[in-house]
């Protein structure tokens, strides 16, 4: 188990009736470090941060969030954290800066629109900041809720499938901000159905299973556990994503062409 962790879980087991759901789940999440809990649908992912988010509770086992006890200290908990569902919970008859300096006032922060510009800049936002929000495209909506998210500096933030629905670039644009997350410091716990997102963003990748964690490491150690790759010479076509890519003729958005 990781020492220095943001997230620590042991033995976590939660059924529903006759249904188990998480079965003895063991993950330590590192500070400062992207980790993705992948799995399949009804895997138990959003289970597990429901419980992890206060929102639920386990039948048995323990687990602590920036060293707060789940099950015994929910109010320290939820000062820690912050958690994005799948779907961005954005007011979209608010610009981008109402919905900021609404969040930062409802938080009690010093200084809302302070707090609203310096998110703006940090999300690429500052452009689009005096328009509603419903004129928003998926990525952008995206990100504004994770700026949201960050509104009194959480230490720990979930996210629960954050580009379900979302296009090739709206996916990029979200990866850039989480990866924009990491960077300043925040511990990040990802779940997700896609590999390629677990592959670009992740410092850590767990596989939940059938209620259990069957796999946790880097991305080197997880694939290291196949056999050596045989080396064949072989003609690379481009993926479907990339020739989207090319022929919109964007990689990653600029805020002139968001705006």
């Amino acid at each position: 188990m990781v020492t220095d962790a943001a997230v620590r879980i042991e033995g976590l087991v939660k059924s529903y009736g006759d249904l188990e759901v998480l079965r003895g789940v063991d993950l330590a999440v590192s500070r400062g470090s992207i980790t993705a809990l992948l799995g399949a649908n009804g895997a138990g992912k959003t289970t597990l941060v429901r419980i992890l988010s206060t929102l639920g509770s386990a039948d048995a086992g323990v687990a602590s969030v920036a060293g707060a006890d789940v099950d015994k200290e929910p109010g320290k908990v939820r000062e820690a954290i912050s958690l994005t569902g799948q779907f961005a919970a954005v007011d979209e008859i608010l610009t981008g800066r109402e919905n900021l300096v609404l969040v930062a006032r409802l938080r009690h922060v010093d200084s809302p629109r302070a707090v609203a510009e310096q998110l703006l800049a940090r999300f690429s936002l500052s452009d689009a900041a005096d328009r509603r929000v419903g004129t928003y495209s998926g990525g952008m909506r995206r990100r504004l809720d994770i700026a949201m998210s960050l509104i009194g500096e959480p230490p720990v933030v979930f996210l629960d499938e954050p580009t379900t629905g979302l296009d090739p670039q709206a996916r990029q644009e979200v990866w850039e901000a989480v990866r924009t997350l990491a960077a300043g410091g925040t511990t990040v716990l990802l779940t997700t159905q896609y590999l390629e997102e677990a592959e670009q963003l992740a410092h850590q990748i767990a596989i939940l299973h059938e209620g259990r964690i069957i796999v946790d490491g880097t991305l080197a150690e997880v694939k290291a556990l196949m056999p050596p790759a045989t080396v064949e010479y072989i003609e690379k076509q481009p993926s479907l994503e990339e020739i989207f890519l090319a022929v919109t003729g964007s990689s990653m958005a600029t805020p002139e062409e968001l705006s």
